[in-house]
């Protein structure tokens, strides 16, 4: 039977999808999502369809999934199917949308009891919202007065409220770089989630342990929980703080630790067998248009008065003349992958020869001073193998803004990076939610195709699986994919969780077994013992 895995904040279900997606031995689910809780209803709307996915996985039926994430039928349709109603039904008991900290606490409780259904051996996961701990956020809000009161800072306390009632097995946590440093009222953030972790309630204790180094809260500094993704074969620079939590009492012996990968993986390994596509223009957009915006960029790096360029005018062209695509790229776009002759381990992750293509592989539309920009930045980046800053772009290039139009020689230029290439040969920046709002931070490293990175790109860079599908509308999408946890890292989470169950197992299981070999033995010595004490009972009596 599948360990029961409890997904609070759960957002689209990164953390969720890695341990659902492992296996036991024999080839079926070791863990089983029993219950995902999210507030937001477009990312619970993104839970219900994978719940639906994994429920018809296997089946003939999962035609209907790929038929529906293909845009070959609508919603309605694909609800009628029986199979896929079932699952509907299934899906809506599984994922729900619920506010901790808001919603009835009892109700919850009763909904966390009927998916553990009696079973005692049961893992809990998740990451409360990290707008409170995040250096942008506390960056953002270090003038306001009633930053100390954001209730975000005590969300942990629904997930340990979790805890102190249901009692799990083990619990894994997750949560931004920026807890180690984030304080309130004076003390650290993160030595309270420690502490309040560690001993949760009475009688009730958990050791704390870190993924990447042996030991547990009395040995482990803080920056021992700290994951750099990018160690681990994911392609993007993603460091997060994420907790193990067992429960004491129950013997766990010493766990595997994440086993960092032979070589870093890059952008281009992920995202680089995607179609090629041309991003829009935001105004009178058309092939034409944007070819002729795109081969007037090199006209705004005259009187860049570098040494580079004239070299740089020359590479642009010959990047905006290979401009060819003509499509912006769509809800689902045809393609037959070739299989890699060594297909990494990311490779594999992602792609799934049913689906027949690629979703959600649709460009963002951009301004035309914004295509000379992307160009720019992507250009550079080709030649000096990393993503320019502000204060080498050519003058002409240099956004209409206050901040740089009045720069001061002490603090430099606010936001240098504003333009960022994701560059072909290293790992991607961290893929955060502002990607929603534009692309400045995610251009894509191809400058013939000048645009930013589409919602396929972002979650193949946060390793989504290519079957997974986002609801909502593309804003929506990216949020969600730069709240979540990397799917992939979760599953290499969830393969330490598993071992170290079954090493428990095995464990309680010999303890068992000598008790009972001890038994006879026992009865043995009982019986001469009461021999040997008869007769002097006799005799003294």
């Amino acid at each position: 039977m599948p360990v029961p895995i409890i997904d609070l904040f759960a957002g689209p279900g990164g953390l969720g999808e890695g341990f659902a997606s492992l296996k036991n031995c024999k080839g079926q689910p070791f863990f089983k999502v029993g219950l995902s809780i999210e507030k937001n209803a477009v990312a619970h709307r993104t839970l219900m369809l994978r719940a639906v996915f994994r429920r018809l996985r296997g089946t003939m039926d999962v035609k209907y999934y790929y038929s529906y994430i293909r845009g070959e039928i609508d919603e309605a349709t694909f609800r009628k199917v029986p199979a896929v109603a079932n699952a509907f039904e299934y899906a809506g008991r599984e994922a729900r949308c619920l506010e901790l900290g808001k919603s009835d606490a009892t109700g919850i409780d009763r909904e966390i009891q009927a998916a553990l259904n009696g079973q005692n051996i049961w893992v809990l996961i998740g990451g409360p919202p990290c707008q409170a701990y995040s250096l942008a956020g506390r960056s953002r809000r270090a003038r306001d007065k009633d930053f100390h009161k954001d209730e975000k800072h005590f969300l942990y306390r629904e997930y340990l409220r979790i805890i102190r009632v249901h009692k799990p097995t083990i619990f894994v946590m997750e949560n931004v770089k920026g807890l180690l440093s984030s304080k309130h009222s004076g003390k650290s953030m993160f030595e309270r989630i420690i502490a309040d972790m560690s001993s949760p309630a009475d009688r009730l204790e958990y050791e704390i342990r870190s993924f990447a180094k042996k030991g547990n809260s009395d040995s482990l500094e803080p920056v021992d929980y700290l994951i750099h993704s990018e160690h681990y074969g994911i392609p993007q620079s993603r460091h997060r703080v994420i907790l193990l939590g067992i429960r004491k009492g129950l013997g766990a012996p010493l766990h595997q630790l994440l086993a960092p990968a032979p070589k870093l993986v890059t952008v281009e390994q992920a995202i680089g067998d995607l179609p090629r596509i041309r991003s829009g223009l935001s105004r009178g957009d058309s092939l034409e248009a944007w070819r002729e915006a795109v081969r007037a960029a090199p006209g705004y790096v005259k009187g860049w008065r570098m040494e580079n360029e004239t070299a740089m005018i020359d590479s642009i062209q010959t990047f905006a003349i290979a401009a060819t695509s003509a499509t912006t790229g769509g809800g689902f776009i045809q393609k037959n992958y070739r299989k890699p002759k060594k297909p990494i381990e990311l490779q594999q992750w992602l792609h799934d020869r049913n689906l027949g293509g690629v979703c959600q592989h649709e460009a963002r539309a951009h301004m035309a001073s914004d295509l000379a920009r992307y160009i720019f930045s992507a250009t550079f980046a080709h030649l000096f193998g990393y993503s320019p800053k502000l204060d080498v772009f050519p003058p002409n290039l240099l956004p209409d803004h206050f901040n740089l139009r009045f720069v001061s020689e002490t603090e430099g230029i606010p936001f240098n990076d504003r333009f960022r290439v994701q560059c072909r040969k290293n790992p991607a920046t961290t893929v955060v939610a502002h990607i929603a709002k534009d692309g400045h931070y995610y251009i894509h490293y191809d400058p013939s195709q000048c645009r930013s990175l589409t919602v396929r790109e972002a979650a193949r860079l946060q390793t989504f699986p290519d079957n997974y599908f986002f609801a909502g509308n593309r804003t929506e999408q990216y949020t969600q994919i730069g709240n979540a946890v990397p799917p992939l890292l979760a599953h290499k989470l969830a393969r330490i969780v598993r071992n170290l169950l079954n090493e428990m197992d095995r464990k309680n299981r010999r303890q068992a077994s000598d008790s009972m070999q001890k038994r006879p033995a026992e009865n043995a010595l009982r019986k001469i013992f009461e021999q040997v004490q008869a007769p002097e009972l006799v005799e003294t009596g």
